[in-house]
């Protein structure tokens, strides 16, 4: 007998789309529900029943209008799913009670009933299950227990077992009747000798999400982990498991995944039971998060553990409170203490354990970042501190997300791996961060297969891009939206698409130009893989034509900057999290004889390099590249000659060592105080010739150097 009950309700169901072993995957409606009662005890059954549902969306399916033999007529009349399902509890409750039962079991011949559609609609219609649709057995795993010979239960068809026990096939017409009575004469065959089965099965779904930490040392199955993207970025652990209802997700199974800056990216890494649940969740590929569909895909136990996995003591304790609702507080100010938090939030929002509650997220060296995480022992008060979003603390505007414990994991994880400035190690080159997996920039190609985006509203993300392209989003390859980002790091107002073919590209152009984004019209120019590439690499693309990025210029900084090893290194943990590293100031050197650079040669790989983990755009600082002194002899030999012929023979020693040719005797000055002039700059290179027809050039170049250059506390050559 069942662990639960000794009675079993036989349950089906149809959608208005796919059915079968397909059933759900495209998030159609329930429009038919057929149930029948089997007495384990006695060996008896119950009436049977059929209930057509009348689905929101009044639209069904060729293949749904096939197999179950329904039209539209034929629910338009019907009853919603919330009456109907309580239709069910009525009429199986009075059966029970002539049969003098108390309680049942569902039994399914296939879990995508319960977990793909029930659960799921139920979850969109903010509808309450009851308790029953909680737990279920599936046919095929006890008959493959009853008969193990028979093979993997996933194979298994209503069919193939009635011919394995030596039963009929049922010859009803009407879908739903005809799978519901020949579920009932299996039950009834192997309930009987020589096979007497015990029903023992039962599998559950979770009424919730559990959060909780994971350790960097836990093993997690890869079979068991999924990514999803395209997410809003305000959903938090509690959204996502809403969005995989009827799956089962394990205790801190939800990983929210954070960019370079530590904001969410719309990703997200979702860790379930076993691979059974894993393989339901890929199902709903493309399924809808309110108006939002979300892309899932496999992933691994490694990445999951990269973002989710921790081994602080302090983030051990302060998630030790297990059901804890957690604030990601951002934007406090430096100097904000526990207690001003406490008053910000108010008594109306009550932080778990007072200053307990808090932890502030700080850098290595103690200086605080400004984040801060929060934990509230309910919903409710978690609901009244969001209410505080973008309010005032001191002089600055505090922004307030749901959070979770993954997320606290990451956040604490990227700020302590960030390095201090005599942390640096000793290399000559810093290595260019890259990343192991994609997207990368593509090789070079006059194709003309890329449309670019001009005028974004500068909040847009690549959410809000694939809902302006429409339905020309199936057209684009993987991975291949590329925002454009300025010096800061923002967005510029720019983006490129690829797509799969230059017909593709054209039919976007025409279709979506000046289409309008948030109020904003937006440019859709159709332009070559190359041409994007030379952009994204901080060249310029005009009515004027192609400008080179900063790295193909042979005046500016070295193009060494942009080369990474090849084949591309895995980085560890830490660095994937690193921020844009600071070279230590060079010190002051008090000589009077110029000291040439030089760099060592590279290979030049600028097209393939991974612009999402380093953005040289515009020309780098020498924050990011290393300087080197030139040889003794060579600095020794232009000290000693005039300006024309140290010029030469600097020529000399590059073409007779490995070095990169140096542009003439021309020199270029970066970190220039804004108020910098000519006289200033003749000042600094007193005791050096120079040419008197230089002058002009030179008050045209300080001109420009005031709009271009950055403060910075020291002055490089």
């Amino acid at each position: 007998m069942a662990s639960h009950s000794d009675t079993l309700v036989v349950f089906f169901g149809a959608t208005a789309g796919a059915n079968g072993g397909k059933l759900g995957s495209d998030e159609r409606e329930i429009i038919l529900l057929v149930w029948q009662i089997v007495d384990l005890r006695e060996k008896k059954v119950g009436k049977l029943h059929r209930c057509l549902v009348k689905p929101d969306t009044l639209e069904l399916a060729d293949q749904c209008k096939e197999e179950t033999g329904l039209s539209l007529d034929d629910v338009v009349n019907a009853e919603p799913l919330d009456k109907v399902l309580l239709q069910f509890q009525q009429s199986v409750t009075s059966e029970l009670k002539c049969l003098d039962r108390s309680s049942y079991t569902l039994c399914v011949n296939s879990p995508l009933v319960i977990r793909q559609v029930l659960h799921p609609e139920a979850s969109k219609k903010n509808l309450v299950l009851p308790e029953c649709f909680f737990s279920f057995v599936d046919l095929r795993k006890e008959f493959e227990k009853c008969c193990p010979n028979t093979g993997p239960a996933n194979k298994l068809e209503i069919a193939s077992m009635l011919e394995h026990v030596g039963l009929a096939a049922v010859s009803e017409q009407l879908m739903g009747v005809r799978e519901v009575r020949s579920m009932v004469q299996l039950i009834l065959r192997i309930l009987a000798e020589p096979y007497n089965h015990n029903f023992s099965l039962v599998e559950t779904v979770k009424y919730k999400f559990d959060s909780g930490t994971c350790s960097k040392t836990e093993p997690v199955d890869n079979e068991t982990i999924i990514r999803a993207r395209g997410l809003p970025w305000q959903s938090s652990d509690q959204d996502i498991a809403r969005f995989f209802k009827g799956l089962n997700i394990a205790k801190g199974g939800v990983a929210l995944c954070l960019n370079a800056q530590g904001r969410r990216n719309g990703e997200a890494l979702v860790r379930f039971v076993n691979s059974e649940h894993r393989d339901l969740a890929l199902e709903r590929h493309k399924h809808h998060m309110g108006s939002r569909y979300i892309e899932v895909y496999k992933a691994t136990g490694e990445e999951f553990l990269k973002i989710a996995g921790g081994t602080s003591n302090e983030v051990t304790q302060f998630l030790s409170k297990e059901n804890q609702v957690i604030i990601r507080m951002r934007g406090l100010p430096f100097t904000a203490t526990p207690q001003e938090v406490l008053d910000f939030l108010g008594p109306e929002s009550p932080v778990t354990d007072g200053a307990e509650g808090l932890l502030f997220v700080k850098y290595p060296d103690g200086r605080p970042t400004g984040d801060a995480f929060v934990l509230f022992s309910c919903d409710e008060y978690a609901q009244n501190a969001m209410k505080k979003h973008r309010q005032i603390l001191g002089k600055r505007y505090i922004e307030l997300f749901r959070s979770t414990a993954a997320e606290v994991q990451q956040v604490l994880t990227r700020y302590l791996s960030t390095p201090l400035i005599s942390t640096l190690p000793a290399s000559p080159i810093v290595p260019v961060p890259v990343l192991a997996t994609p997207p990368f920039l593509p090789t070079a190609s006059s194709s003309r297969d890329c449309v670019r985006l001009r005028g974004l509203p500068y909040t847009a993300g690549i959410e809000d891009i694939l809902e302006f392209m429409g339905e020309h989003t199936a057209d684009i390859k993987p991975h291949g939206v590329h925002m454009v980002l300025n010096q800061q790091g923002r967005p510029s107002g720019d983006a490129f698409i690829q797509m799969k073919s230059p017909d593709k590209a054209f039919m976007v152009s025409q279709k979506c130009h000046k289409k309008t984004m948030k109020d904003r019209y937006v440019e859709v120019f159709q332009c070559s893989t190359e041409e994007m590439s030379i952009v994204l690499m901080g060249g310029t693309l005009n009515r004027s034509g192609l400008s080179p990025p900063p790295c193909k210029l042979p005046c500016l900084s070295p193009p060494t900057a942009y080369a990474f090893p090849t084949p591309p290194t895995i980085l560890s943990e830490a660095a994937l999290y690193q921020p844009p590293l600071l070279a230590a100031p060079r010190p002051h050197q008090a000589t009077h004889s110029p000291a040439l650079a030089y760099y060592p040669p590279q290979p030049h790989l600028y097209m393939n390099m991974n612009y999402t983990a380093y953005y040289p755009s515009p020309p780098v600082s020498p924050s990011t590249v290393s300087y080197f002194a030139a040889p003794p002899s060579v600095a020794a030999a232009v000290a000693a000659q005039p300006h024309h012929a140290a010029a030469a023979a600097a020529a000399a020693a590059a073409a007779s060592s490995p070095v990169l040719p140096q542009p003439g005797a021309l020199v270029r000055m970066q970190g220039l105080p804004y108020n910098t002039g000519v006289k200033d700059i003749l000042s600094f290179f007193q005791g050096y010739q120079y040419a008197p027809e230089e002058y002009g050039s030179m008050v045209q170049m300080s001109e420009q150097a005031r709009s271009l250059i950055q403060p910075k506390e020291w002055l490089c050559l």
